[in-house]
């Protein structure tokens, strides 16, 4: 008869914990959390000291039930819920939910699911640790707060369904900010020159760079002025005036973090956020390993530390020693200094096995999982390793007071690189001849010249905007991919090709959330609050005068909010096209994605058609109307009406006027006016009328 509990969170944890524990041990899984905040209301009693009201969760009932009958058996217990802040609110959620008080109730976290991790775990098994629980309440509560009481005035004004969070409506900020930083550049022309020059001897021509002159670097900023170089140049010598050998070493990567795994994991493998943690938790729980049972081969995935445990360094070291040799292993870890609070409870992702190679499990592991798990396996071996060794070699040739420049490296050493190379350092450049020395003479054989225009930063990807919240100390490993998931879901950002875009909704939204609450999406109050947050875990900061202190200007602002926000404008306008079936004015409705045109006879006349905005020019191609349009995803573009079979489009708002220069159509930007023709470059001011 098995005389122990173990409670853990996921049904696909039970059999591998049971099979490491034996008979006295019967495992149950709770199903994630058992109680949480109610739906139909607030949840949080501000009247009286902010209290949270509990109740349990719909359809875990059952759950409760036959765990209350296992706990009845049962001479301890002992809470394995997952090693975190969630995780130790779900134990101490069950004390309450199991009326556990009184009886012999133990908290055990393993950072891995392998046999001496669970061993390990019940020798240091522990009370509840209640500064943890008291952070995951605060932020619970911090959540429920923005998202029930902004929610509503979202339905008011905008549109039903939509709603406001306290991460989300930070990181629809952030996306909306880079949209108009976009929308408002103006690039700016320059020009690029090279030289091939020829080596005595050598076949192969050399790739000179033009670098400036004698004095220093310069650029080349406009046509004319790269003429004016060419002509001084004509006919002149080149000479070698400096050749400088050095070394450089590249360090190795530190081993994954969720951040760094969901940005990589995006970059290499093209998964989504939600994807790589969806994966990461399959590795995490459990892989059926032929011949071996089931087993988590990776540790706890939510985690911001880089550390390592002493037994995981010296496994790796071994193996890096037996499979590559002595000089690859390093012999210090790769540590990262960090001033910022991490959940240092943790250690960085890693195998929970580095005799696991990839090659060994692909068999039992799907092809997804293989490729993530051998992410995560070559990151963590080459976190291990001496860095990469380079011969630099940089070489100055002059030519009147002009100056080029060529670089060269050799790698003498891979080091790390043997294992794991990231997508931007893939190596390129000359390789350098040997016979140049300072004084050689080299022939000329032709420039190469290029314009380029400067470019705007990039849209966010997933991967970028993790970086970005992880950068500004905004959320926790745990939030990043359930915040992006939601923003995509509700519309208020779109994903094409990687790279998100605002919607016209989101625009509404994050417009109105800027007006009415500003400091909800103000990104040092949200950072602020994190580290409010992190001061509660560790038992220097209440949580209730977090609670305390945010609340009241919280309804502060709402209630201001109600009187003053004026309804966006998306009642129903009349429009002026005519309902073909029924005769009645068509009037403009706000649909799930963004504006279309309903017959106000609805339910006789059900007639609907797109809606166009008008925006007042003529299509330069064929001369209708030009109108706002959307792309399938819900990114807004300009286009013909006539569309398909006229086929102008362009992303940025037309003008209505020419460009002076080339007669192309210019387009808005800010308080500019841009060319359409990206290769004329023309700017004017906008002239207001």
């Amino acid at each position: 008869m098995a005389k122990y509990l173990v409670i853990v969170e996921s049904p696909a944890k039970v059999k591998t914990i049971k099979k490491f524990l034996g008979t006295n041990y019967e495992v149950a899984a709770s199903n994630g959390h058992v109680r949480d905040l109610p739906k139909s209301q607030l949840g949080v009693d501000i009247e009286h000291g902010y209290e949270p009201k509990y109740i349990t969760i719909r359809g875990k009932g059952d759950i409760l039930a036959n765990l209350r009958k296992e706990v009845k058996k049962a001479e301890k217990i002992y809470l394995a819920t997952d090693p975190d802040r969630e995780g130790e609110a779900i134990s101490w959620h069950l004390l309450k939910a199991l009326k556990l008080e009184g009886k012999k109730v133990y908290r055990i976290t393993f950072n891995e699911i392998t046999k001496n991790a669970v061993k390990e775990s019940l020798k240091n098994a522990r009370e509840i640790n209640m500064d943890l629980v008291d952070a995951q309440q605060a932020r619970r509560m911090l959540d429920r707060m923005v998202g029930y009481r902004i929610s509503p005035l979202l339905w008011a004004k905008v549109k039903r369904g939509l709603s406001a969070g306290r991460v989300q409506s930070v990181a629809l900020r952030i996306i909306c900010d880079r949209e108009e930083e976009i929308n408002e550049f103006i690039p700016e022309e320059y020009w690029t020159l090279d030289a091939l020059l020829r080596v005595p001897g050598e076949k192969k021509p050399l790739v000179a760079k033009y670098y400036g002159t004698k004095e220093g670097k310069a650029n080349i900023s406009s046509g004319q002025e790269l003429d004016t170089i060419i002509e001084e140049l004509k006919g002149g010598s080149y000479m070698v005036s400096e050749v400088k050998k050095g070394e450089r070493t590249k360090k190795p990567p530190l081993p994954f973090t969720t951040s760094t795994l969901q940005q990589e994991a995006s970059k290499v493998l093209n998964f989504s956020t939600q994807k790589t943690m969806r994966i990461a938790q399959q590795l995490y729980e459990g892989i059926d390993i032929k011949g071996n049972g089931t087993v988590g081969i990776i540790t706890y995935l939510r985690t911001d530390s880089t550390r390592v445990s002493e037994e995981a360094e010296k496994s790796a070291r071994e193996y890096i020693v037996g499979a590559y040799g002595e000089e690859y292993a390093a012999l210090s870890a790769n540590e990262r200094k960090t001033d910022k609070k991490i959940q240092d409870a943790h250690e960085a992702i890693r195998p929970t096995d580095i005799a696991r190679t990839p090659l060994q499990m692909k068999e039992s592991l799907s092809r997804e999982q293989f490729r993530l798990y051998q992410l995560i396996w070559k990151r963590f071996v080459a976190s291990r390793m001496n860095p990469a060794k380079y011969e630099t070699t940089s070489v100055k040739i002059d030519s009147g007071r002009h100056r080029f420049a060529v670089s060269a490296s050799k790698m003498l050493f891979d080091g790390f690189m043997s294992v794991y190379t990231q997508e931007e350092e893939k190596e390129e450049g000359n390789m350098l001849v040997k016979g140049i020395d300072k004084g050689t003479e080299l022939q000329f054989e032709s420039f190469d010249s290029k314009q380029h225009f400067t470019q705007p930063a990039p849209h966010y990807t997933e991967a970028s905007l993790v970086r970005a919240l992880e950068e500004l100390g905004i959320g926790r490993p745990s939030t990043y991919a359930p915040t992006i998931t939601t923003i995509l879901a509700r519309r208020y950002v779109a994903k094409e090709n990687k790279n998100l875009y605002v919607t016209e909704l989101g625009e509404v939204v994050n417009h109105m959330m800027k007006e009415a609450f500003p400091s909800i999406v103000d990104v040092n109050f949200t950072a602020n609050m994190e580290a409010l947050l992190d001061g509660v875990e560790e038992g220097t900061v209440n949580w209730k005068t977090v609670i305390s202190n945010f609340y009241p200007d919280l309804d502060e602002a709402v209630q201001n909010a109600e009187k003053e926000l004026e309804h966006v404008k998306i009642a129903d306008e009349l429009s002026d096209e005519v309902c073909d079936i029924c005769g009645r004015q068509m009037v403009i409705k706000y649909g799930p994605h963004g504006r279309f045109l309903a017959c106000p006879g609805f339910p006789e006349c059900r007639n609907t058609k797109p809606y166009f905005e008008k925006i007042g020019i003529a299509c330069p191609l064929c001369g209708k109307d030009i109108v706002l349009k959307k792309t399938k995803k819900g990114r807004k573009y300009y286009g013909c009406i006539d569309n398909p079979e006229c086929g102008f489009m362009v992303w940025q708002k037309p003008s209505g006027q020419n460009c002076p220069q080339c007669g192309s159509i210019m387009l808005e930007k800010g308080a500019k006016l841009v060319c359409s023709n990206e290769n004329c470059g023309q700017v004017m001011e906008k002239v207001s009328h």
